[in-house]
Formats: structure tokens, sequence, C-alpha cells
């Protein structure tokens, strides 16, 4: 009952209001409730950049405009959001009450959902363990594990089927030995993770059905519980990697409390994987729906780091991210009240072509991808930024190099998800592998 309770209010009410406002027409009511628009969100986003910089919707404020979210991510007169802050106070209360115990990526002390000083604190020892030595030599990592599964999937070639879903057998399998990596998983316990960072892919997410809900929550608490026990062998058998580092790292004498550090696992698991499970599966469609891209990139292989940028701006793992107002302010013309609600849609901003020339076609030379805002900006910029860069270089390098002749073998299923965007099955034919020796 607690559990129903609690769906109702943070996430039930939302739904059948944000239902209610999209067969109205409201532009943000199609973005969460139309499973057509998230699909494909173009007119959507083109008729809010029509109505101006910031606009005002019946359910909130939302801006597609890339100067305005640009600089709104940097706002100190906004604030990140947390676990159910966004509704109206009865709904809130109501939440708060019934909320369950385990770790959320928008509950504190999680790095999305806190300001400084504490996300300050909580940033610079989580920097001093990720630094960019870590992380590449993470990289040499990503390209041993890329080969054994390209290994597998070639042996299966051989054993007579060249059809497989590429997602389950590749663009998942991939990120998950990198966060196993990172938090020290033992091989044994990998497919778990998997299965955590599967099941709490729509955490970021309001409206949720009571299934999702459900199935949100099974993966929060069974993730949290395996943490604990995790958490407790790495203080106990410490190893080399960065989980144990972060144990043991200290600001001032002062480190990171249980509850910080099993938050810091948690946003590693859903920032670090869905996002680049995501981010794969998209790149390897784009380039099959887009065979004179992959044939520039097989002749220049340079572009790749353009590419995965071209990847990131053109479908954007993270959709949008939302902020509040810390006290009453007039942003572009559109006075705002303390604690209310800003969207910041990173994929319109991504396609503003006052920013990127022809904005919806994939340019694997565009000079300024760079620009996207897809890892947010501002003190809350993606920790994990360049990692995921490198597993999309090196994961999609690999796979086209290894399977020149990859193919699709069908539509592929899209992720239910409206903050994070990608594909869930995605069936590819992987044609004759290149010669022995072709690949590097």
């Amino acid at each position: 009952m607690k559990a129903r309770i609690r769906w109702l209010a943070a996430h039930g009410v939302v739904r059948f209001g944000a239902s209610r406002a999209a067969r109205r027409g409201d532009p943000q009511g199609l973005l969460v409730a139309d499973p057509v628009t998230r699909a494909d969100p173009r007119a959507v986003f083109e008729r809010i950049r029509a109505s101006g910089p910031l606009v005002k919707t019946s359910i909130s404020t939302i801006t597609v405009d890339h100067r305005v979210v640009h600089e709104l991510l940097r706002s100190d007169d906004l604030r990140v959001t947390q676990l159910g802050a966004n509704l109206p106070r009865p709904l809130r209360y109501i939440e708060n009450k019934t909320r369950s115990t385990a770790l959320h990526p928008l509950k504190p002390p999680s790095l999305l959902s806190v300001e400084p000083p504490e996300h300050t604190r909580y940033r610079k020892l989580v920097s001093s363990v990720f630094t960019p030595r870590a992380v590449g030599k993470m990289r040499e990592m990503v390209q041993e594990k890329a080969d054994s599964l390209l290994d597998e999937l070639l042996a299966q070639t051989r054993a007579g089927g060249t059809t497989v879903d590429i997602v389950d057998r590749y663009c998942a399998q991939l990120p998950v030995a990198v966060i196993s990596s990172i938090l020290g998983v033992p091989d044994g316990d990998r497919q778990r993770v998997l299965e955590f960072g599967e099941m709490a892919a729509p955490s970021l997410d309001i409206g949720l059905s009571w299934k999702q809900f459900n199935r949100v929550e099974n993966g929060l608490r069974g993730f949290d519980a395996w943490l604990a026990g995790h958490l407790a062998e790495l203080r106990r058998n410490p190893g080399d990697d960065l989980m144990s580092q972060l144990i043991q790292a200290e600001d001032g004498g002062v480190g990171l409390n249980d509850a910080e550090l099993r938050a810091t696992a948690g946003l590693v698991l859903a920032a670090g994987f869905e996002t680049t499970v995501n981010l794969l599966g998209s790149g390897i469609r784009l380039l099959l729906d887009h065979p004179d891209q992959l044939a520039i990139l097989q002749q220049d292989t340079s572009l790749w780091p353009t590419a995965v940028d071209e990847m990131l701006r053109l479908e954007s793992p993270v959709q949008l991210t939302a902020r509040l107002a810390k006290h009453d302010v007039t942003i572009e013309g559109v006075p705002l009240k303390a604690g209310e609600l800003v969207v910041l849609v990173l994929a319109g901003a991504n396609r503003d072509p006052a920013v990127f020339d022809d904005p919806y076609r994939f340019d694997v030379r565009r000079a300024n991808a760079g620009k996207h805002l897809s890892f947010s900006g501002g003190r809350h910029y993606c920790l994990g930024a360049s990692l995921a860069k490198a597993e999309a270089e090196v994961g999609l390098k690999t796979l086209f190099d290894r399977f020149p002749h990859l193919q699709s073998a069908g539509e592929g299923i899209r992720r239910d998800t409206r903050v994070l965007h990608g594909w869930a099955s995605l069936p590819v034919d992987l044609g004759e592998p290149a010669a022995t020796g072709a690949h590097p």
C-alpha cells in the first residue's frame, strides 16, 4: 500500500496530467506522455523554438535554445532538482513520507542532486580518483574488452549464425565491463550489475507506469543491498579499482561516508552504464542508416572523435535535465517564482540552427560538433564524459573494423524512457568478417 501511494504521488498524478496536456497539444506533455513524439521530437522541438527562447507550458517552463540552455546550466539563480522537488506541495509531502530508503540518482547525497558546498567537496574527492591518467588506462581496457567481445561474435558467425541483437551482445556488455572495473566488481557479479542498471534506467523519469515504477524500485533496492556488502568487502580487501581508491580518498583528513560512497557508486551505474549503452546503440544505427558517413570514417579514422561528438549531438543519450529557481527571478523576460521548474531540453539545444548548420543532418565532419550539451555543463558537467567518448570511439571503430559489412536486420525497439534515449534492441547481420589481420 505504501508503494502504491508513493507511485500515485510521484508518478500517477503526473502521468495523468501529462497525458491530458498531451491531448491538448501541450509541447511538454507530448515529450513526457507521447511515445511517437519521443521517437521523433523534431516537430515539437521546432514548435517550442518558434515560441521563444524560454516558454511557459501548462506543466512548467521549457527551453530548446542552445544559448539559454548553456547559460542556465551555469546560472547561480537555479539549482539542480531532487527526488519529488518538482511536485506540488501536498504530493511532495506524500512522496517524502513514503519514499524508499534505497539510493536514488536524484536523492542526496548523489552529485546530481546537491549544490555547493556539499557538491564541491564530493566532486573534489571523486575527481581526485577519476583523473585523466586513470581514464587513459581504462581506454586500454576498453580496447581489450571490445576485442574479446567481438572474438565471441566472430566465433558465432563461424558456427553459422550472423544475426545478433547488437545491444544485448555488445553495446551493453562493453560498458558493464568498464563499470565493473571502476567499482571493483568480481567477474561473477557482472551480470547482476548489468541487470540492476537496466532495471534502474527509468529512475530519472517522471510519469512512470506502475509496472515501470516497481521495476525501478526493485532495481535500486537490489543494487543498494548488493552494494552495501560489496563496499564492506572492498574496505576489508581493497583492490586497484577506482572505488577502492575512493573509499580511501580524503580531503583535509575527511573522506566520503558510507551513504556518500553508495550514492557515488549508484551514480556511476545510473549515469555511466545506460547512457553509454545508448550512445553505442545510437551510433551503430546512425552509421548503418548513413553508409556514406561510415565510408568517410573508414577512409579517415582520425575523424572518429568528431563522429562521436556528432552522435552525442544528434542522438543525445540524455534528452533533458531540469533546474529549480532558487528565488523569484526573471529569465529571458519570463518571471519565475522560487521553486519553479525549468526544463532544459539538451536534445533540442543540440539541434539549434543558430549554432549548427542543417542541424538534423548527420555529418561526421561537422566542425563544431563538440559544442553539443549532452554532458550538461557548469559545475554539474559529467565527470565521465571523456570515458564515455573513449568507449564509443574504441567500441564503434573496433566493431566496424572487424565487421565492415555489418547491416541492419530489423527495425529494433527503442527504450521506453523519457530522459534517457536509445535502443533496447537492435538486430544486425554481422556479415562477412574482415580478413584475419585486417583489423588493428
